[in-house]
């Protein structure tokens, strides 16, 4: 084993620290509809997934060896493309929590890859039947599959529960969705940590420090797990808030459904090496048990701005870290513009974030109510008022404005009869 170049000691910070941005982007996978729904505190909930973000990352390898050896030629890349890749990854995952919008962290940083490589090796670096069969498939799939099982899983809790005593039932569900929130926590660990392992393991290797076709070794799963969990401690507020509160209004019914079945198909595609991502399952799941319960329902608005994030995040940070990937060709002093880009980039955004600051302290704060419409106001002025409410008071409610229009207008002479 070679010693470590100063790029390539860039490279493995630069990668932790996407893992650590990764671990606060996706702390909403694990615990929105715990917190939205009471079974846990924030930071409790937070906590744990945090330690079961770190387990995880030692359950396998698999999806760690899909990115280092199946998704770019390795021959070819050098460490500066790996850096240039965590740039574009690291930079749309900031701006994805700046607004609130759950995209996926593992989209972002195959991105990354795919753009630097193609900038640095061409078209042929990348391994095509493996980005369609194992990337961009599950891609799809995921949140189909969690959604209808989590719309099939909540129809089942809600009949099951049908005879039992409301606060019994509502108290189980809850013990149960900490506990799925605890098993979608421990496959988060062991799909998302492996991702980073798969890029300091593809970086080690471009950069002459490990053989070809190496394993992860264990310090790179140690610091890998470690830099997630930290992230996750930390808590992406935000996004925790979109998840919880903005797709649709859960009941511990519905948490439970989603989360466990979000759980089941990641830990499925851990199992087959499928790079899948994290925030399509649970995005998916929670979408699918608000439609499963009657009455339920999904704020499409919030959930379509969610879906072009989706559509946006492969090509963007594409794009980005080719980019990037130009700059650093120009030698080190590129490379070191593009790092004190992303340093500055990364405040500003913070900054911009400190304008409303969302913690564990008004995470789950009701959204503000939204006006009433045209179309509201006028379904109340044909609705029958309510019991001993004279018919003129309520038209008058529905339409307040109206009371003073004219105020000195003389009466209308009576009709008279002929």
């Amino acid at each position: 084993m070679e010693s470590f170049s100063l790029i390539l000691a860039i490279v493995v910070v630069t990668a932790l620290a996407f893992d650590f941005t990764n671990g606060f982007h996706d702390t909403a996978n694990a615990m929105a509809t715990t917190i939205s729904t009471g079974a846990l505190k924030p930071k409790v909930a937070v906590a744990m997934s945090a330690a079961l973000n770190l387990v995880g990352a030692f359950l396998s390898v698999e999806v760690a060896n899909t990115i280092s050896k199946g998704l770019v030629d390795e021959t070819g890349i050098r460490p500066e493309v790996i850096f240039a890749a965590l740039v574009g990854a690291i930079l749309w995952n900031l701006l994805t929590w700046l607004v609130g919008l759950p995209s996926s962290s593992s989209h972002a940083l195959m991105g990354g890859l795919i753009g630097a490589a193609i900038a640095s090796a061409g078209v042929g670096a990348v391994h095509g039947d493996v980005l369609v069969t194992k990337v961009l498939l599950p891609a799809v799939a995921a949140p189909v599959v969690a959604g209808v099982a989590a719309l099939v899983a909540t129809r089942l809790s809600y009949r099951m529960s049908r005879g039992a005593d409301g606060k019994a039932a509502e108290k189980g569900y809850r013990v149960g969705q900490i506990a799925s929130a605890g098993l979608v926590s421990l496959a988060h660990g062991t799909n998302d940590a492996q991702k980073t392992m798969g890029i300091i393991t593809l970086a080690l290797v471009a950069g002459g420090a490990l053989a070809p076709d190496s394993d992860p070794p264990v310090w790179v799963i140690l610091s890998a797990g470690l830099a997630i969990a930290l992230g996750t401690y930390l808590g992406g507020w935000r996004i925790i808030r979109t998840m919880g509160k903005g797709l649709t209004d859960l009941e511990p019914q519905q948490g439970f459904a989603a989360q466990t079945s979000a759980a089941t198909v990641i830990l499925a595609s851990s199992h087959l090496g499928f790079s899948l991502s994290t925030t399509h399952s649970v995005s998916g799941a929670v979408m699918g048990a608000g439609l499963g319960r009657k009455g339920g329902v999904v704020r499409w608005s919030t959930a379509t701005r969610m879906f072009v994030a989706w559509g946006l995040t492969l090509p963007a940070a594409a794009l980005v870290a080719a980019f990037a990937e130009w700059v650093c060709g120009l030698g080190d002093w590129g490379t070191a513009l593009i790092a004190v880009a992303l340093v500055a980039a990364s405040f500003a955004i913070w900054r911009i974030s400190r304008r409303e600051v969302v913690d564990h302290t008004n995470v789950t704060a009701p959204d503000e109510p939204e006006p009433a419409g045209v179309v509201t106001a006028a379904v109340a002025a044909v609705a029958p008022p309510p019991a001993g409410v004279p018919a003129a008071d309520g038209l008058a409610a529905a339409f307040p404005a109206q009371k003073d229009i004219a105020p000195d207008a003389p009466a209308r002479p009576a009709a008279t009869s002929v």
